[in-house]
Order: structure tokens, then sequence, then C-alpha cells
């Protein structure tokens, strides 16, 4: 199943620093030294690493959240064989792709009307922001690889206030494997000549005190419309008791991607004609990104345990794009490039800390659950563009050289009153506040070459939840939420441009509930925007200002039937009534840029899921159905697929359904052997436009097998 829903009645070039590589492997092999490493017996119970969870370890810790939620777990990732993370989440209610490559990347990601190429949701990875920057630069420039994941919480509603800015449509968790003994070989291959191979080890202590674990993937393919692409991932994580209450993990991750993608798609008499080649031959996205956290728990007593995690990323993202003469390519239906070739370079470097304690206590004669956490954060952003040619390519002037710094502290606090043993009511504030600075490296002081904003936010939440029958479960919440104005746009032209926050006034209401042969979740929100920029990828006219009210609505449902003789059926639906500007959208000038009750572009009407599944003995196989609904590529709502001799596209880009068809068999103990087919009727369809039509991806196929030794 893609969604559980639980009872609830229980010049940056390869650059690279050795300290933070260095560091993890010495106190990895610390961790594992002390305790005298060698395979776990059988009736030892392993380690289980501290982890930040936004759903919790059980169906209590789930029925206690007041808003919507989703869980993808391991055994769905194994039988369903996504190749990102982007393609597992895309049957989880509420959720919208915006596709780009199959390799996703660059994901784009939506939220309950949404636009996916927005980034108001936030996305963690064992509770640690994924994003390179959430001040500083938001782009989704580094997605991880779904072969370390063991599941994918998804939270809604005023319990995700707790984890950050950019919750308004809620938050996403990548849980990553826990390590396990032994060593497991996973290899794949597949159309466009793809070849993957994922390594895991793992190994405890006798008295299982202690534990490490590597995974090492990696998948190269000439792509998809031959966007070819080499990564390798790599993940190292250990851990030890400290004494009988407290337990220390580390993980490490690295990270490295080469790939032949662009921004640019192909001509639309050239999709028409079903075109199979790469529109941008020439152009690179290189990415490496390397990552340390420490996380320590300590369970205090019965009733309390604080949690601290200390985190740290580095990373670089080097694009280089060619030039193009839109007239030319506009009058020839195909791109026709120049000899200039434009390097868009960042690096990135973050640092944060992030303590919660978690205590039970009485507060006016009930029992109450409650959360207090503090944290710190501080990113930096080096930016460069390097004015490169075809005889010259990677090197040349600078025709941009800016840092980009933010640093923010936040406070929060969250209480729950058990009002009676069937209804609790959650209450919850969170105070962040930040400041953002700009260093045009390329002026002096004199050229104002500095400038600084900082803002504050205060974002209350309140949440209830009524157990009215071991069946059903009825929640509700209301709360504030908002995504920060970024360096670029609250610094742009280095003056201070007095750019709001995006603020949004969120309200849910739902059910969910099991029996035994049925789970369902039912939910209605409502997302009130005072002030919402929509980001120029997603081909609207940029502008430097507040920008206006929007509003989002509409309802999302899951239910999973247990049919009997190994058939299971799984499926949910979202449907977003409104995704719409409220009054005329303003330029700075003052001019009337979207009219009032334009849809926002990115956010179909309709996204729906089916899955039938099968299981006999040692097979396991399932039938998948997704459907995207029409929707709109620009805030103008152009209905025509038109080119444009500025370069981008627009038009209302057709809804599309697809199907994939999976199966896995054990063949014992040991060796299992899998296979996949995507999109299974071959469905030719637009998934999306920008510089181009994004061609969906054809029908291809997956084999592969997995051996644990």
């Amino acid at each position: 199943m893609s969604q559980t829903l639980y009872p609830v009645s229980t010049t940056h070039g390869s650059t690279r620093r050795p300290l933070a590589r260095a560091l993890a492997l010495i106190s990895a092999g610390l961790l594992i030294q002390q305790s005298a490493p060698v395979l776990a017996q059988d009736d030892v119970e392993t380690l289980r690493l501290p982890t930040i969870l936004v759903l919790g370890e059980n169906a209590a810790d789930v029925s206690r959240q007041p808003g919507a939620v989703s869980l993808v777990l391991l055994e769905d990732l194994i039988l369903r064989q996504p190749r990102s993370t982007e393609e597992a989440l895309r049957a989880v209610p509420g959720i919208t792709i915006k596709p780009e490559e199959e390799s996703a990347i660059v994901a784009n990601i939506g939220m309950r009307g949404l636009s996916s190429g927005d980034y108001k949701t936030l996305i963690l990875e064992d509770g640690v922001p994924v994003a390179p920057g959430l001040f500083v630069g938001n782009g989704r420039y580094y997605n991880p690889r779904i072969q370390r994941m063991e599941s994918i919480e998804v939270l809604k509603g005023a319990a995700s206030l707790r984890y950050g800015p950019s919750t308004i449509g809620g938050v996403i968790n990548y849980v990553t494997k826990q390590p396990r003994d032994g060593v497991e070989v996973a290899l794949r291959a597949g159309s466009w000549n793809t070849q993957e191979g994922t390594l895991e080890v793992g190994a405890s202590s006798t008295s299982g005190d202690a534990t490490f674990g590597a995974i090492i993937n990696n998948v190269r393919s000439d792509g998809f419309l031959d966007k070819g692409y080499d990564t390798t991932d790599i993940m190292i994580k250990a851990g030890m008791a400290i004494g009988s209450n407290q337990r220390v993990s580390i993980k490490y991750a690295d990270y490295s991607n080469d790939a032949n993608i662009s921004y640019r798609g192909h001509f639309l008499q050239e999709y028409r004609n079903e075109a199979r080649n790469n529109p941008a031959p020439d152009d690179y996205f290189l990415t490496e990104r390397r990552s340390l956290d420490l996380n320590h728990e300590w369970d205090i007593n019965s009733t309390a345990r604080l949690n601290t995690l200390i985190f740290g990323s580095e990373m670089f993202r080097d694009y280089w794009r060619y030039g193009t003469n839109n007239a030319a390519s506009a009058a020839a239906g195909s791109w026709v490039y120049t000899n200039t070739l434009n390097g868009n370079n960042r690096a990135f470097e973050r640092f944060g800390v992030d303590t919660r304690l978690n205590f039970e206590h009485q507060l006016f004669g009930m029992s109450s659950e409650a959360e207090l956490g503090l944290r710190y954060m501080d990113e930096e952003m080096d930016d460069k563009t390097v004015q490169a040619t075809r005889a010259t390519p990677r090197t040349g002037p600078l025709g941009k050289d800016t840092l980009d710094t933010a640093e923010s502290f936040a406070l929060y606090a969250q209480n729950r009153f058990l009002l009676t043993d069937t209804v609790a009511l959650t209450a919850g504030l969170r105070i962040e506040q930040y400041e953002q600075d700009r260093l045009d490296r390329r002026l002096n002081a004199t050229q104002n070459n500095f400038v600084s904003s900082d803002n504050t936010e205060v974002m209350p939440g309140v949440g209830l939840s009524w157990q009215m029958s071991p069946e059903l479960q009825l929640f509700g919440s209301v709360y504030k939420a908002f995504s920060p104005s970024l360096n670029g746009d609250a610094l742009n032209g280095m003056q201070d441009q007095q750019l709001d926050a995006e603020r949004s006034v969120n309200m849910e209401f739902g059910m969910r509930g099991a029996n035994e042969r049925m789970t369902y979740e039912f939910a209605m929100f409502r997302m009130d925007f005072d002030n919402q920029i929509i980001p120029a990828n997603s081909n609207s006219q940029f502008q430097v200002t507040n920008g206006g009210e929007t509003l989002h609505q509409g309802l999302e449902f899951g239910v999973g039937f247990d049919l009997g003789s190994g058939f299971h059926l799984n499926t949910n639906a979202t449907y977003v009534s409104d995704a719409e500007f409220r009054g005329n959208r303003l330029a700075r000038n003052g001019a009337i840029t979207t009219p009032d009750g334009n849809r926002i572009p990115y956010t179909p009407e309709w996204v729906a899921n089916a899955a039938l599944e099968y299981e006999t003995g040692n097979l396991r196989s399932g039938l998948s159905v997704h459907h995207t609904g029409k929707q709109y590529t620009d805030v103008l709502n152009t209905t025509t697929l038109a080119e444009s001799t500025s370069g981008f596209f627009t038009g209302q880009v057709p809804a599309y359904t697809v199907a994939d068809l999976y199966v896995v068999y054990s063949v014992n103990d040991q060796l299992s052997l899998n296979a996949a087919v995507k999109n299974l009727a071959d469905k030719q369809y637009i998934a999306s436009l920008r510089q181009g039509v994004y061609v969906g991806v054809e029908r291809s196929f997956d084999v592969g097998l997995r051996y644990r030794f």
C-alpha cells in the first residue's frame, strides 16, 4: 500500500573538504570498536538509532496528530520499485508532482493546491531540511535517493508547526534505513541502458548496544530522451547506547551527480512528432553534497525525553547552460544554440542545532503531553555566474558574485491536553526570528555592496481530536504558517525590498479509522494567504513586490480495502476546488498582472490513485493507476499551448492517466526477484511546460534482484 492509515485505538568545481568525511569515519569506527563488533545473535535486539520522526513509532503516536497523515512503508517501496522519492510520493493524498526527468534529480512537489514549482512544503530527511537553504535559497537542487529510505512520513495540520518554516502545505520526512546485521546486494537494470547497484552492510556488538551500517548506491543511465546521468550516494550510520537511558548516533552522507539535463524541452511540433532526442545536449547539472548529523536521545525518566540534533551540510550545484537565439529557434521549431555558455554556480553551507524536550505533566488538573523546542540555524550561499564560451567552457569572467547569509532562531512549544479519555486539545506556538544579508563582491563599500533585512514571525496553532469509537476518530486544526521571502527576492537589486513573508491561515477537519477489512481517512482543508509570491519557474510574471491574497481549499480521502483471497485495493483522491488569486494582482508600478479569480499555475483540480495488489505464497504483485488533471502553466491562465519568443512556453497542460505494473517473487529467505513496467500503455503526455515541453516518460521496463548474505 502506498498509503497506510493506522487504526487510532491503540567557480566551485569539485573541490572536496575532507574534514566531514574523516570525522564521520573516525567516529563510526570508534563507536563500533568500543564494543567489539561481531554479528549480533538472533536473540539479541539490535539498538535502534535515535531519529527525528514527525508521526511517531506506532499507531498511538499517529492518533495524537490533529491533522491528516500518510505513511509510505518499506514494504511498499520494495513492491512498487520507485526510481525516486518523487515517484514514491506520487500516490500520497494531497501531493502533486510536476515531473521533469524520470531520475527526479530536481524534484517538484506541491501539496493541497500549492504549486508544484513552489517551496511551501517542508521536506526533511531524519528531521533535517533537504533543501540547501530554507532562507538563502530553497531550490530543490538536491533530492535524496529513495534506495536508502525505510519509510516516508507526511504530516499536515497544526502539528507541523514544530518543524520549521515553509510548513504551509505540511511536512514530508524521509526516514533513512536503520543498520541491519549482514550484507545485502540489490541490482537493477532497465530501459535506456539503466544500471543500478546498491550495497548494504551492517554489524553490531554482541550485546546489541552498538551498531554500524552503510549503504552505497550507484546508478547510471543514458536516460529518457538521452538525458544521461551518473549518481553515487553513500550513507554511513553508527550509534551506541550510553548506559541504560541514553543513545547517540552519527550519520554521514555523501552524494554526487553528473546529469545531462536542462530547463529546455521540445518545441510543440517536435513533441507531436514524438521526438526522442535531448533538446539541450550540451547542458549539464552537476551536484555534490556532504552532510553530517549527530543525534542524542536521553530518557530522563519514564515521562520525559530530551532529543538534541546537531546537523551540518555543504553542497555545490554547477549548472552549465548554453544560450539560445530565441527568434531563430521559434522560426526553426527547435532550439538554436549560440556559442555563449553560462555557469549558474552556487555553493551552500549550513549548520544547525535542534533540541526538543518531551514530557508528561499535570496542568489545570488535566493530564498533558508537552513538547518544548529551540532551534538555531546558520546558512550561506555563494552565488556566482561564469560567462564562458564554447571555445573556453567552464571558465570566464564573473557576471555575478554574491554571498547570501541567513541566521535564524526558533522557539516552539506545544501542549496536548487530555480533556477526557477520548478528547484531546493540542495548542502550539512557534516564534521564528531571522536575519538575511547579501554581500556583492563586485562592488565596494561606497557602492552599497551590503544590504540586510530581518523579520520575526509568530505562528499559533490549535488542534482537536475526538475518539468517538474504536473505529472512528475526528480531528481538526487551525494554525498560522509562513514561508520566508528568500534572499534573492528580499534583497534583490541590493535593496531591502520590504517583502513580507508568505503567510497563510490554515484550517482542516477530518476523520479516520479502521476495522478488520478497511482503513480510511478523509479531510477537508483551507489555506488562506494574505501574501503569496508565485515563483518565476512556474512560468509566471516575476515581480519584486508583496503579491496579494490567494485561497486554496478542497478535500482529500484515502481508503484501503482487504478484499480477501490475497487481494487488496487502495484508493485515494484529492479535489482542489479553489487555488486562485483573490483580488487583482499588482506589479510594482500598480499595473494588473493577474486578474482576480485566476487559478494558480500547476494546481490540478483532481489528482487520484488506485492500486490493486495481490499476494499469494512468495509472490506479490500489483497494478497502480495514477491520474493528474489538467492544469494551467501561467498566471494568466492561457488555455492554448503556445511558444514564446522569450523562450517560455504557456498553455493548459491536458490531463493524463498512467498505469504501472510490478511484481516481486521471493525465491527463498535470501533471494528475491523483481520486475516493473512503468507507463504500461505507453501513454504520450505533456508532463509540464517551461522553456519547452517536458515529455512524460514513455513505457519502460526494470528487472532486478536482491540477495542477502
